[in-house]
């Protein structure tokens, strides 16, 4: 397949060309510079020229309490960069993937949220991701919206990253106990995306690692016992002490109706997959692992 890869410079974006090109694509990867999504004429032209079977964007501005002081840029980057791509698509016939958040529910509910409940965004990000998810959708009938959650991996400013490099500086770190996602390995995630444009099937789709969903402190104690780091670094504390400005949604967890039934084998357990990403972590320098 020929695939655009928007936001090739993040975190996802760099793993879903990594994976990508591992599975035989051709990948063309843009970052920020190469494109911004919400400039339309770039849009239509980049997609128009290059004709490709699959866009899969990983472009967002994901700096959640940065959104509530500046709405604009978010809905831009968020609303209507998805949109923009979703209308290139539907001009070239391309699939499109658009990557959301589990930040589009509001934490109310006990255990996991589906695809069968409703959104209900606390914030300015998460209102912008579920706009963004809306226009794409109704731009283009070939869309597949990716919800994932508490991301982490190796070379990107991610939760988990920047507290093992952190900590084996020896700095002491605080951690939200009463917060609760479903973690998920970027690289466990961009591995889906060849599948999702395999089978090719347009709809919601909630893509994270196997399990019972953790805190953010189970996820920093679980990494920081693969890496042998001092758990007494950790100090746990509560969500409301950190008067963050963006609201943010005390239970977060995932779980997709569709993938099973359409043949997806579960993502590795979560904690496996903090293992391994501890040890490529461990593998690299500290300049490498933020």
């Amino acid at each position: 397949m020929k695939v655009i890869v928007t936001g090739a410079g993040g975190l996802v974006g760099r793993a879903a060309v990594s994976s990508l090109t591992t599975a035989g694509d051709d990948v063309t990867g843009l970052d920020r510079n190469a494109l911004d999504i919400s400039d339309e004429s770039a849009v239509r032209a980049t997609v128009e020229s290059q004709s490709p079977d699959v866009v899969i964007n990983c472009a967002a501005w994901t700096d959640v309490d940065g959104c509530e002081f500046d709405q604009q840029r978010a809905m831009r980057a968020n609303a209507l960069g998805p949109e923009l791509l979703a209308l290139a698509c539907r001009k070239v016939g391309a699939l499109f993937i658009t990557i959301s958040t589990d930040y589009v529910f509001d934490g109310e509910k006990e255990g996991f949220y589906t695809q069968r409940d409703q959104p209900n965004p606390l914030g300015v990000y998460a209102a912008s991701k579920l706009d963004g998810e809306r226009r794409a959708q109704a731009s283009w009938a070939r869309t597949i919206v990716v919800r994932s959650g508490y991301i982490f991996g190796a070379g990107g400013l991610n939760f988990l990253s920047t507290f093992l490099d952190r900590a084996r500086r020896g700095q002491h770190l605080k951690v939200i106990n009463d917060s609760f996602g479903t973690p998920t390995y970027a690289s466990h995630l961009a591995g889906r995306f060849h599948r999702l444009a395999e089978l090719d099937l347009p709809g919601i789709y909630h893509i994270v690692n196997a399990g019972e969903g953790a805190s953010f402190a189970q996820v920093a104690e679980t990494a920081f016992e693969k890496a042998g780091l001092d758990r007494e670094l950790l100090e746990n504390i509560s969500l409301d002490s950190l008067s963050r400005p963006a609201p943010r949604p005390r239970n977060s967890r995932l779980r997709c109706l569709l993938s099973e039934a359409i043949g997806m084998e579960p993502m590795p357990y979560w904690r496996d997959a903090i293992c391994e990403f501890a040890e490529e972590t461990a593998a690299a320098s500290p300049s490498e692992a933020t």
